[in-house]
């Protein structure tokens, strides 16, 4: 199995670069709603996950599911369009395949971004928040079963899963954009259902302030593989018991939607100075 994961991985990267002439510094990860951002780079290849040995289409409506290659300002970079999440009947080395193809492509740094209930004091839909830690609330770990010595260590330390200086530099230009933005733990979670009200006063307890169904997988295949890693979420609902109505998926690309030139912004200044 550890031998077929390896090879997949040099099958995809092997076809990747046969077809472009990027070599990629940064990897970004957009989540539900926010690909639109892929508009801003100066593009030169785009991939449909499908077209990539070893890939997987998405499912999930605002996940194109492209694998894109350019540059923001010189800076070149590979963007996945889109993510696969567990709750789609995929197992965790399925779910991560796309984060260890692009740390093999030679990335040094990972932004992940996604769309997140939020359930802090004071948040607004529309607000955003930079990911200091997470609690992994999947029941699993996309590092379970043998180790793959070739891709990171048996026990990875997690103390500083989200890099400190990238945080402080997402900070500062949150700050410099005057963009109203909150600092917090992602909780993960399994999904597809919203989480219930009992559910978000507990992980309120627990110190979380914002819940999703994404962005810990990646993290863990991205420290494993040594990458340093920022992620930034946008709270395109509030949480079950906190938000007057029922939630919906139309709310959470509505609300990306609004603030698609804020989060373009941010994550375009993000990269050139990184």
């Amino acid at each position: 199995m550890n031998n077929n994961v390896v090879q997949n991985i040099t099958d995809a990267v092997t076809y990747i670069k046969s077809q472009s002439k990027v070599k990629p510094r940064i990897g970004v990860i957009l989540g539900s709603g926010l690909g639109h951002f892929v508009s801003h780079m100066n593009v030169e290849t785009t991939f449909p996950f499908n077209a990539i040995p070893n890939f997987i289409p998405t499912t999930v409506e605002g996940h194109s599911g492209n694998l894109i290659l350019g540059d923001i300002d010189g800076v070149q970079l590979v963007v996945l369009q889109g993510r696969l999440h567990y709750y789609e009947g995929h197992d965790m080395n399925t779910v991560v395949f796309p984060t260890r193809v692009m740390a093999a492509l030679g990335i040094e740094i990972l932004i992940v971004t996604n769309s997140a209930g939020g359930y802090g004091d004071g948040m607004n839909a529309g607000d955003f928040m930079i990911i200091e830690d997470h609690i992994n609330m999947m029941g699993t770990n996309p590092l379970m079963g043998p180790n793959i010595k070739t891709l990171g260590p048996r026990f990875p330390d997690m103390t500083q899963a989200y890099d400190k200086e990238l945080l402080e530099m997402a900070e500062k230009i949150f700050r410099a954009q005057k963009v109203f933005f909150h600092k917090g733990t992602y909780i993960g979670v399994t999904g597809p259902t919203y989480e219930t009200p009992s559910e978000i006063r507990m992980f309120k307890s627990m110190g979380g302030k914002a819940v999703g169904m994404s962005t810990v997988p990646e993290v863990i295949a991205a420290n494993h593989m040594g990458l340093r890693v920022a992620a930034v979420s946008c709270i395109t609902n509030l949480a079950a018991g906190i938000s007057a109505h029922k939630l919906t998926h139309d709310e959470v690309t509505v609300t990306a939607k609004r603030v698609e030139k804020s989060f373009c912004d941010f994550l375009k200044e993000f990269i050139s100075k990184i």
